[in-house]
């Protein structure tokens, strides 16, 4: 479709135009709710923006870095910061589930995560945007570390990264109404073994039982 279809939404060079921009975001967020994956293309998306394949193309070089900014756009999760490490935890959980579960983000992300099985630059994109969110989780880490909650050891990126696990399982399988009463047993388990004051008891090698005759 030729790019003057909608003089409005022209782009200006290679800086965006904030009114083309909102509208293929959009347009990009609405055949993801109706169609799914399987119905989404660049070529999908500039037909219902009515903008041009070259100017998405020059704002979000590849459909994984659509994808990632629509979903970028809409994320809003409140992290707690109520002083005690397990309620922080559970609250983000639920939090970020009643996201993912009561808007279009959850389809979303669930659309880029399929993208990156089969593309580089998806890939590239997603654990991009993993890394950034590795970090910023693990700042609840870091938080009940300096509270004595968390042995000194623990690695915040790490149980970032054992949140997440667990958060994408329940996204990718759709099971985001799981009561906070799981929620917490999880927690509780997870706490269990970064718990400051815990004892960790070097595994010994097993030796061979000698043969009996």
């Amino acid at each position: 479709m030729a790019e003057e279809a909608d003089t409005a939404r022209r782009s200006i060079g290679a800086r965006r135009n904030p009114d083309s921009a909102d509208a293929i975001l959009e347009a990009a967020e609405a055949l993801l709710v109706e169609t799914g994956y399987a119905g989404f293309s660049i070529e999908a998306v500039a037909r219902r923006a009515r903008a041009g394949k070259p100017t998405i193309y020059r704002w979000w070089p590849s459909k994984a870095a659509l994808l990632l900014e629509v979903y970028q756009r809409q994320k809003r999760v409140d992290v707690p910061d109520t002083g005690n490490l397990e309620e922080d935890l559970v609250g983000f959980l639920q939090n970020l589930f009643f996201h993912w579960r009561e808007t279009s983000s959850g389809s979303v992300f669930r659309s880029l995560i399929a993208e990156a099985q089969s593309d580089e630059a998806a890939a590239a994109a997603l654990a991009g945007y993993a890394g950034g969110r590795r970090a910023h989780t693990g700042q609840i880490i870091e938080r009940a570390k300096a509270r004595g909650e968390v042995a000194g050891d623990i690695d915040p990126a790490v149980v970032a990264d054992l949140l997440a696990s667990y958060a994408w399982r329940h996204l990718l399988t759709n099971r985001l109404d799981e009561p906070e009463a799981t929620i917490r047993t999880v927690v509780r388990y997870l706490l269990k073994g970064i718990a400051a004051g815990q004892k960790q008891r070097a595994r010994q090698p097993s030796l061979p039982r000698p043969f009996e005759k």
